[in-house]
């Protein structure tokens, strides 16, 4: 970074001002040691085996093994080498490269499962299909998140806009036993919740979290109402959707460990890659794009130049809360099947969180989500190898790992300037 400083002859110059970046080998550290003592007190003796494919796929691959002490203490020095790596940058000044943590991610997470499936078995196509499947509707919500926060407003109310889609998708797929008329439906439920956060922080300056957490109680209980007044007694009739089926895409589904993974997946998921394309695409390469972070990051400079601040953050607020009502349609039109009540149990925040992990970019927010669903995920597969860690602690893992995630890295990097804060045309 530079800075002002004053030069011999008392004239101010600008100079160079190194900065240590500490927070990720710490963390790095701390994760490293933590893995390192569960290993140390906990040991688990035998073989744990990978299963690389299912009996239905086209090209079956053999069953990996590895002896699990063995592996856990070699995986955890290629930690501490990494861990290390990120000292030197740290000490050098220099920023350390995005693939040292997502490399370290990967080994401290294969060195975990290679621990806790001594003498079991791991579903690697298995594990890796229920956890992006956990992860859509918070990818979904993420997108929704960034969308809003580049534009201007913190878009606290995704868990609202999750429910409200969730219900109306339900609802409408029911009476028209069409599940497409179900997600269009979605997407305007969570336009109208949108639409709300919308008015009262932009035109009525309301604060926008505290709007977002009213939104939220708001929609809980009106949904929980409606669901006991109208779906409960009507169930057969309101609460019975045509929910999405499997689409195989030949060839792709058959690619080893990821085809049937990626390729063999409902239309939801398939809209949600294009989703992902498309708003990772023009955020940065489309005018739409420029004047959405313009009126994001200095709203003044944006006004001065013709944009209508206020209304392009109402409309880019909308977007969103239909991206979002997308991801509630997921839960009523693929993965449940029914509306419940509170079914969506919080995930709003977490896709929140991912948005603040993520750095407020589309391709990072999604890897983030992905990261809390495999989380989520991990916990399922955990509870059925029998690994001598309290139930109590797998039904925290997922928000352990979204406070691990934010804490440790989201705290290097800063939000857009004009997030949150109301804009008034002098």
């Amino acid at each position: 970074m530079t800075a002002l400083a004053p030069a011999p002859d008392g004239t101010i110059q600008l100079a160079t001002v190194k900065v240590r970046h500490l927070k990720l080998p710490v963390t790095l550290a701390i994760a490293t040691a933590l893995l390192a003592l569960l290993f140390l007190f906990v040991p688990r003796n035998g073989i744990s085996t990978f299963r690389l494919s299912d009996p239905s796929s086209t090209i079956a691959l053999p069953n990996v093994s590895f002896p699990t002490a063995v592996t856990c203490w070699v995986l955890v020095g290629f930690l501490v080498l990494l861990t290390l790596w990120a000292f030197w940058d740290s000490a050098s000044y220099r920023r350390t490269g995005l693939w040292l943590p997502i490399v370290f991610s990967l080994l401290a997470v294969f060195a975990f499962l290679v621990w806790a499936s001594a003498g079991g078995l791991v579903p690697v196509t298995g594990l890796l299909f229920g956890a992006l499947s956990l992860s859509v509707p918070l990818i979904f919500g993420a997108l929704g998140g960034v969308i809003g926060e580049r534009v201007g407003v913190v878009n606290v109310a995704i868990e609202g806009q999750f429910l409200f889609g969730a219900f109306s998708a339900a609802l409408l797929a029911s009476i028209t036993h069409n599940p497409f008329v179900g997600l269009v439906g979605a997407m305007v439920g969570g336009v109208l919740v949108a639409f709300v956060l919308a008015a009262f922080s932009i035109k009525y300056l309301v604060d926008q979290v505290i709007v977002g957490v009213v939104l939220n109680v708001l929609v809980t209980g009106l949904t929980g109402f409606l669901y006991g007044a109208l779906l409960v007694p009507n169930e057969s009739e309101l609460n019975r959707p045509v929910r999405f089926t499997r689409w195989e895409i030949p060839l792709l589904s058959d690619i080893p460990i990821i085809g049937p993974v990626l390729f063999n997946q409902t239309f939801i998921v398939y809209l949600m890659y294009i989703t992902v394309a498309l708003v990772a695409w023009g955020l940065y390469r489309t005018r739409w794009g420029l004047r959405l972070r313009a009126v994001g990051e200095h709203p003044q400079a944006a006004d001065t130049v013709g944009i209508k601040v206020n209304t392009s953050r109402f409309w880019n607020v909308s977007l969103a809360g239909a991206i979002a009502g997308i991801g509630g349609a997921y839960f009523t039109l693929v993965s449940v099947g029914q509306f419940t009540k509170e079914m969506t149990a919080g995930l709003g925040f977490i896709a929140l969180a991912a948005v603040i992990f993520g750095r407020w970019d589309p391709i990072r927010a999604t890897l983030a989500a992905l990261l809390f669903g495999f989380a989520t995920n991990l916990q399922n597969l955990l509870t059925v190898l029998r690994t001598p860690i309290p139930s109590e602690f797998m039904l925290m893992l997922p928000y352990v790992v979204t406070i691990i995630a934010v804490a440790g890295f989201a705290g290097q990097i800063r939000g857009p300037a004009a997030a949150g804060k109301p804009y008034i045309k002098g």
